[in-house]
């Protein structure tokens, strides 16, 4: 190394031009030795800590629950404590033992289920029966219903906020929310909306979020004035449907059918992200310890995004699934996923009535699969 065209001595210079000491020097060089040595492995080692911490969580398909039955579906939600997994199907709700998939019970008489929602500390369930246009109110531990309530027109999405204690329905035909005390099991009020409300969160602090699907828009309402405090447009999200809540750091995750997740602030409304996701999705979930966002995608894929910080957000992995598995559950225990589908065949001739059929559902085809780490 030279210095204006000279050489240092061979002392050595020190940082300041004071000449280093002979062993000093040796030491230093020793220093460089081993350096130059480690340093790669240290640098591969951090290489791999980095590449471990990009990579996915590791969920895959771990096991298939072969239920079987007529009808369509749509809803479920899992009981982490009493380990119960609440299924819709079409007229009733099939209730599984979550950990072995077996059939446990059974609550009759939903015409047209859509949503299930579940007061633990009261110990109460409650379904939305979209056909009948009512709420039935059940038994968490014997299933045995105890009374209907009516609501709304085409009851959907339904919402149990402990803040409250107050159930809400989410009425796709008549637009709007009808609230119930979960106590006395009686009708409070109703909220309008301005479009077709879809899926809803609670923040359990005292504030009510739900998707408007024709809309685009995220709407907050006060469940306690029974009132609209908010309306958010969700662009560029479009019809809106599954919605979830990380609610510590105030974050709602939007499933939208533009094949994205809008990630909204749900104190100011604004859209902080969009990463990407599959097609067709209904449902999504967040899970507040390991901090990943699911949602379930009809194409056959669960896509999982991590929430790297408050403001950020990424793709962690996208999950091979099955074709029509659109509606999940999370296992807050196990951090599993479960999502349900069937084998579908062709769809029936159009109709003036029907000009869009589905295809059909093949028989005893229905399955839920269990997606885990």
């Amino acid at each position: 190394m030279q210095d204006g065209g000279q050489r240092w001595p061979a002392t050595g210079i020190g940082m300041h031009g004071s000449a280093v000491p002979k062993d000093t020097e040796e030491i230093m060089n020793t220093k460089v030795s081993f350096m130059r040595h480690w340093l790669p492995a240290s640098l591969a080692l951090l290489v791999a800590a980095a590449a471990l911490a990009a990579a996915g969580p590791g969920y895959k398909v771990v096991n298939t629950y072969k239920v079987g039955g007529e009808g369509g579906w749509d809803y479920l939600t899992a009981d982490a404590a009493a380990r119960r997994l609440y299924i819709s199907r079409a007229t009733h709700v099939i209730v599984l033992d979550l950990d072995s998939g077996k059939t446990v019970g059974d609550i009759a008489d939903t015409p047209g289920v859509h949503g299930i929602a579940l007061a633990p500390e009261l110990g109460r369930g409650f379904v939305s029966n979209g056909r009948e246009g009512t709420v039935s109110i059940f038994d968490l531990k014997t299933l045995a219903t105890s009374g209907k309530v009516k609501v709304g027109d085409n009851p959907d999405a339904i919402l149990y906020d402990p803040a409250t204690q107050r159930v809400f329905t989410f009425n796709g035909r008549s637009q709007d929310s009808t609230a119930i005390d979960a106590v006395k099991g009686t009708v409070l009020g109703t909220i309008k909306l301005d479009g077709k409300p879809e899926f809803a969160a609670s923040d359990g602090k005292g504030g009510v979020f739900v998707n408007i699907e024709d809309k685009s828009e995220l709407v907050a309402i006060d469940p306690n004035k029974l009132e609209v405090k908010s309306k958010w447009p969700l662009a560029p999200c479009e019809s809106p449907s599954g919605l979830a809540m990380d609610r510590k750091h105030r974050r709602l995750f939007v499933g939208c059918e533009n094949k994205m997740m809008a990630v909204v602030n749900a104190d100011t409304g604004k859209v902080l992200a969009t990463p990407a996701i599959g097609d067709g999705v209904d449902a999504t979930a967040f899970d507040e310890e390991t901090g990943l966002a699911f949602a379930s995608c009809g194409e056959g894929v669960l896509t999982v995004v991590r929430e790297d910080s408050p403001d950020k957000f990424s793709v962690a992995e996208s999950v091979p699934t099955q074709q029509g598995a659109r509606t999940l559950a999370l296992d807050s225990k196990t951090h599993n996923v479960f999502v349900v589908t069937a084998k579908f065949g062709p769809p029936p001739a159009a109709t003036a009535d029907n000009p869009h059929p589905r295809r059909t559902i093949l028989p005893d085809s229905f399955v839920v699969l269990v997606v885990a780490k």
